[in-house]
Order: structure tokens, then sequence, then C-alpha cells
């Protein structure tokens, strides 16, 4: 398991018992993972933000802390919030991120991120351009997100 994985895992678990809202010392958490602070950083800035349900908010200095709390919404206000934070574009990478954060967090079934994936992913692109590949991705991606939101 990559670090990085560790790290967001400890941390869900943190904002699992205190009830959606944890308040993180950098370094601290650092040592008792026997990670590097910017590990931390890393993964509050790639796992923890506001498209995935999260709130970030970090005071510095010596007694600074990093405080996570989960933000929850309604599931369609959520999902329509994801939608409207997609580009015009996005990499098959970033689309699988989202959809597996989504999932995890009961905004999708698995079977819809199954099905959303296998429509969005290079194998069903490979007639298409590689320049415009990202932009249809964003497309499909954002259609089949608003489908699911308006036929529930």
């Amino acid at each position: 398991m990559k670090m990085s994985d560790v790290v967001a895992e400890y941390i869900l678990r943190m904002l699992e018992e205190a009830g959606g809202n944890a308040e993180i010392k950098r370094n601290e958490l650092a040592g008792t993972l026997g990670c590097v602070p910017s590990q931390i950083n890393y993964v509050i800035t790639s796992r923890f933000t506001p498209e995935q349900g999260y709130i970030v908010e970090s005071r510095r200095g010596g007694g600074g802390y990093i405080r996570i709390t989960r933000v929850m919404t309604d599931r369609r206000v959520a999902i329509m919030h994801i939608v409207n934070s997609i580009g015009c574009s996005i990499p098959y990478s970033a689309a699988d991120i989202i959809l597996h954060n989504m999932t995890e967090h009961g905004m999708i079934s698995e079977y819809d991120h199954a099905l959303i994936s296998a429509a969005i992913s290079d194998k069903a692109y490979v007639n298409i351009p590689q320049e415009l590949r990202d932009t249809l991705r964003a497309s499909v991606l954002k259609n089949m997100l608003v489908t699911i939101v308006v036929s529930q």
C-alpha cells in the first residue's frame, strides 16, 4: 500500500471517529505515520477537496492545525456540484478518482461506477484522436452524471 493511501485511510478513520470533523497537526501525524509532512499536505490537497465533499481550513504557527470537515449535502446537489466542477476536458485518471470518491461516499452505485468507467475509458475512444479524448470524456461523464440526478 502506498504511503498516500495509508495517510488518507488514517485521516478518513479520524473523520469517522470524530463524526466528520477532525483537527490534524501535520508534523505530529507525519511522525505517527513515519512520513514527511509534505506527504500529509499532498494527501489533503488531492483527496480532501470540496469536490470530494470536504472543507479544509489551516492555521499556521506553533499551535497550527489543519481542520478537515466532511460536508453532508443532498446527494443530487453534491453530484451537480461535481458536474459543475468538471471542466471542458478531463483525463481518465482524474475522472476515475472522481468516480471512486463518489462511490465511496454513496453518491453512485458500484454498477453506475463500472458503467460510467467503461463509457469514458480510452478503450471506448480507440477510434477518437488522442487530442480529442479528454474533451469527449468530460462531456460524456457530465451527461451520465446529470442523467443519474434527473432519473432518480
